[in-house]
């Protein structure tokens, strides 16, 4: 997740800590709800889950979390799209392990409440029926993100990259705001399937260039010089132009010729004095 990097250390500290296996457990709520929906009159499970602002004011809060297990399907293919979305979360949850994930699906479920909660309206039910589908479907640009060289086979025979097919879906998001057919006709109601994307963003904004895999050229490295054979040159050590150097006032016989120079006995070592300061210095020990 994108936060920082103290909330980095404290999310891997924590990997697995919440809800191990999360998108099993919605996949199957879902099927039930699926399979009830199939059976007559079974849309009374689907009306008791889904989310209705009406009568979550009335205390049915609920619905505000029970919405993700009502993703409408076309029966078989319906129950086909469940089992991909589950294999997608159960990826995703492993890259970003338990804590994370459980994090990136209550964010989103959240994002979703108050955009619906803002704007629903018993004209747009149907699009706020299909919330989880949107929450769902956005863990294809997680999964691509994280692994884009993944390969899907469409209608099980052509084979598509990851990172293609969530090219694609955002294609079809940007296509889905400006479609001017019932439910999504009008805004702000247009701009409901980017709920999930800003979701997706939220978490994964630092890893989007992944998204695609563009190939870097290496920087140009400069060619390091071959190793120094032969004999190294020797420079001598720069001598001084002098002979004799003050050790108070630091004239020497080049820069005052005129001066003497005379050697202490009494100083410890091998110390010069000029005329003036050879009986006139403080000796050294």
């Amino acid at each position: 997740m994108s936060f920082g990097t103290r909330n980095q250390g404290f999310l891997q500290r924590n990997r697995d800590k919440g809800i191990p296996n999360l998108m099993l457990y919605i996949v199957l709520g879902n099927a039930v709800v699926t399979i009830m929906s199939l059976l007559n009159g079974g849309d009374a499970l689907f009306y008791l889950l889904c989310f209705d602002k009406a009568l979550i004011m009335e205390g049915q809060v609920w619905r505000l979390f029970t919405f993700v297990f009502t993703q409408t399907g076309d029966g078989l293919f319906g129950l086909i799209f469940l089992y991909f979305f589950y294999l997608l979360g159960r990826h995703v949850e492993l890259r970003m392990g338990t804590l994370r994930f459980n994090l990136y699906y209550l964010c989103g479920v959240i994002l979703m409440d108050i955009f619906a909660f803002v704007f629903y309206t018993d004209f747009y039910a149907p699009l706020y029926w299909n919330m989880s589908y949107y929450l769902h479907l956005s863990l294809l640009l997680t999964f691509a993100t994280t692994n884009p060289q993944a390969q899907f086979l469409i209608l099980f025979v052509i084979p598509i990259k990851a990172w293609v097919m969530a090219l694609i879906y955002l294609f079809l998001v940007f296509v889905e705001i400006f479609n001017l057919s019932y439910p999504i006709m009008h805004f702000p109601h247009n701009l409901f399937p980017l709920v999930a994307v800003a979701n997706y963003l939220l978490f994964m904004w630092r890893q989007i260039p992944d998204l695609i895999p563009i190939r870097r050229r290496p920087k140009k490295q400069k060619p390091t010089p071959p190793p120094r054979t032969g004999p190294i040159p020797f420079r001598p050590a720069q001598r001084p132009d002098f002979s004799h150097r003050c050790t108070v006032c630091g004239r020497t016989d080049r820069t005052n010729p005129e001066l003497e120079f005379r050697y202490c006995s009494r100083c410890a070592g091998y110390h010069c004095y000029c005329i003036d300061h050879i009986n006139d210095h403080t000796h050294i020990q």
